[in-house]
C-alpha cells in the first residue's frame, strides 16, 4: 500500500511498547504508543487511526471494554487484540465484539504481529474504498459499476469509457458470471444514448420460432397466436441501445436479418411488406469462442465480423483475486442492508478461504456465497463455518503460475501459509502428539498449538 498505516497500541507494560515500536518502524507505519486506555479514548477523538491494538489485562480499563468503545464510536477503526494470559475464549469473545484478529504474547514473530497490523489496515481501506464507490454510484457520479481495483478491470473501464462515446458495436467475451452485462450497461449510461432506452435480450431463453418475433416484432395474424401487432426490441431501443446476451446462440437463420438491422438499420416485422427505419447500437456478449465458431460455419463471419468492432474481454475472478476482498466486503454490506442484519465484516480466516478458492462461477458466485453467509450468520461477522461447503475448505492452489499473477507479499504469504501447514501436519504425523512435535520443530507447545489453532489443524 503506498498510504502510510496509522496505528495506536495501548499497553501498560512499557516494554511492550517498545516492541511495538520496533515492529511497526519504518516509512510505512505512523505510530502512536499509549499506555493509558483512558488516553486513547481521548486521542481518537482528534486523530481516529487506521488500526488500533489493544491489550485485553490493563488495570485503568479492561481492553474488552476499551474495544467495545471504539468499535461504538470508530466502527471504521480496525482493532487486533493481545494478551499473554487468554485462550480460545478470549479470542472468540474478541472477535465476537468486533476485533479484526488477536495475538498472543511472546508474538511467534516480529514480522508475524506487523502482518497482523498490515492485513487489518488493508481490510480498512478496501472497506473505505467501497463505502467510496457504492456513494459514487448512488450519486450518480460513477462511471464504475463493477467493483474492483485490479490493473485487469481499471483497463476494461478504461476501454468501456472510450468506447462509450463512439457509435460502434461491441462484442464483450467471457465466462458466465464475470459481469458482461454491467460492462454494457456501463458503455450505456456513459454514451450520448444515455437518455434513450437500454434493452436486454438472453438469446438463449427464447425458441427459435419467437426469436425472430420478439428482435423485428410482428403484425396482427402474421402466425397464430398473434392477436395483436408487436414493435420488437430493435424498435423499442430506437435512438439507445440493445444487449444482445448469449448472442452465440442465436439460430443461424435468424442471423442475416440481424445483419441486415446492424448494416441498413432496418427491421421488417414478421408479416410485413414494410421495413422501419431504426438507430439502434448493438452490444452483443457471449461465453463461446465466437471466432472459431465462425469458422467453423455455425456462426456468421460476416455478421460476427459487424459486432466485433470493439472486443473487450472480461477476466475471471481467479484472474484478479486482488478484487476479492473488496467484492467481498460490498456483497456483505448489500445483502446485510436487504436482510436487515447488523454484519460489520468478514473474519481474517474466512476472508483467506474467499481467496483461496477457485471461483468457477465467478463474480456471481462470490455474491450467492456472501449472501448465504449473511443468512445463515448469527454473529456480527462472517466466519469460515457461515461459507458453502466448497469455499468454507478451498486450499491453497499449488501453480506457481497463480502465484505469479499476484502482488509479491501476498504471493509470498500464501507460499508461507502452505509450508506451514503441510510441515505441522508432517511433525504431527512423525511424533503422535503435541508436545514431542513441539520439541521436535523447536517451538514451545503454546506456540505450536497457536500455529494449529490458526491453520485448523486437529490434533489427537
Amino acid at each position: 500500500m503506498d498510504e502510510r498505516i496509522s496505528a495506536m497500541v495501548v499497553d501498560d507494560d512499557p516494554a511492550v511498547l517498545r516492541s511495538w515500536r520496533e515492529i511497526l518502524s519504518g516509512d510505512r507505519y505512523t505510530v502512536s504508543l499509549i499506555n493509558d486506555p483512558r488516553e486513547a479514548l481521548t486521542v481518537l477523538k482528534q486523530n481516529p487511526v487506521d488500526v488500533a491494538v489493544l491489550d485485553i489485562r490493563m488495570p485503568e480499563m479492561d481492553g474488552m471494554e476499551l474495544l467495545t468503545r471504539i468499535k461504538g464510536d470508530y466502527p471504521e477503526v480496525e482493532v487486533v487484540m493481545m494478551t499473554g494470559f487468554g485462550g480460545v475464549q478470549d479470542a472468540v469473545e474478541a472477535i465476537k465484539r468486533g476485533a479484526y484478529d488477536f495475538l498472543s504474547k511472546p508474538f511467534e514473530s516480529m514480522q508475524a504481529a506487523e502482518l497482523t497490523v498490515r492485513r487489518a489496515a488493508e481490510l480498512r481501506r478496501l472497506e473505505r474504498r467501497v463505502r467510496q464507490l457504492e456513494r459514487e454510484r448512488d450519486e450518480g457520479l460513477s462511471s464504475r459499476p463493477i467493483i474492483g481495483q485490479s490493473p485487469a478491470i481499471k483497463q476494461i473501464m478504461d476501454l468501456a469509457r472510450n468506447v462509450a462515446a463512439s457509435p460502434s458495436n461491441v462484442l464483450i467475451l467471457g465466462e458466465n458470471g464475470t459481469g458482461k452485462e454491467l460492462i454494457a450497461r456501463a458503455i450505456h449510461e456513459n454514451s450520448p444514448r444515455c437518455n434513450k432506452p437500454l434493452v436486454t435480450l438472453n438469446c438463449s431463453a427464447i425458441t427459435e420460432n419467437l426469436l425472430e418475433s420478439e428482435l423485428f416484432g410482428h403484425m396482427k395474424g402474421a402466425f397464430t397466436g398473434a392477436t395483436s401487432r408487436h414493435e420488437g426490441l430493435f424498435v423499442a431501443a430506437d435512438g439507445g441501445t440493445i444487449f444482445l446476451d448469449e448472442i452465440g446462440d442465436m439460430p443461424l437463420s435468424i442471423q442475416p436479418k440481424l445483419l441486415r438491422a446492424i448494416q441498413e438499420g432496418e427491421v421488417r416485422p414478421v408479416g410485413s411488406s414494410k421495413a422501419a427505419t431504426v438507430d439502434v447500437r448493438v452490444i452483443a456478449a457471449t461465453n463461446m469462442e465466437l471466432e472459431q465458431k465462425s469458422k467453423e460455419g455455425s456462426f456468421r463471419q460476416d455478421l460476427y465480423y459487424r459486432l466485433n468492432v470493439v472486443k473487450i474481454e472480461m477476466p475471471p475472478l481467479r484472474n484478479r483475486r486482488e478484487d476479492i476482498s473488496l467484492l467481498a466486503h460490498h456483497f456483505l454490506r448489500k445483502h446485510a442492508a436487504a436482510a436487515a442484519k447488523q454484519m460489520t465484516g468478514i473474519e481474517a480466516d474466512a476472508l483467506q478461504r474467499l481467496r483461496r478458492y477457485g471461483w468457477p462461477g465467478n463474480v456471481r458466485e462470490l455474491e450467492n456465497a456472501i449472501e448465504r453467509a449473511v443468512v445463515m450468520g448469527r454473529g456480527q461477522t462472517i466466519g469460515v463455518v457461515d461459507l458453502p461447503a466448497e469455499v468454507g475448505g478451498a486450499e491453497d492452489e499449488d501453480s506457481s503460475g497463480d502465484l505469479m499473477q499476484l502482488p509479491f507479499p501476498e504471493a509470498k504469504t500464501r507460499v508461507v501459509e502452505r509450508f506451514e501447514v503441510n510441515y505441522l501436519k508432517y511433525v504431527l504425523q512423525q511424533y503422535g502428539n503435541v508436545s514431542a512435535a513441539a520439541r521436535a520443530a523447536g517451538l514451545d507447545r503454546s506456540n505450536f498449538r497457536r500455529l494449529l489453532r490458526r491453520h485448523e489443524i486437529t490434533a489427537n
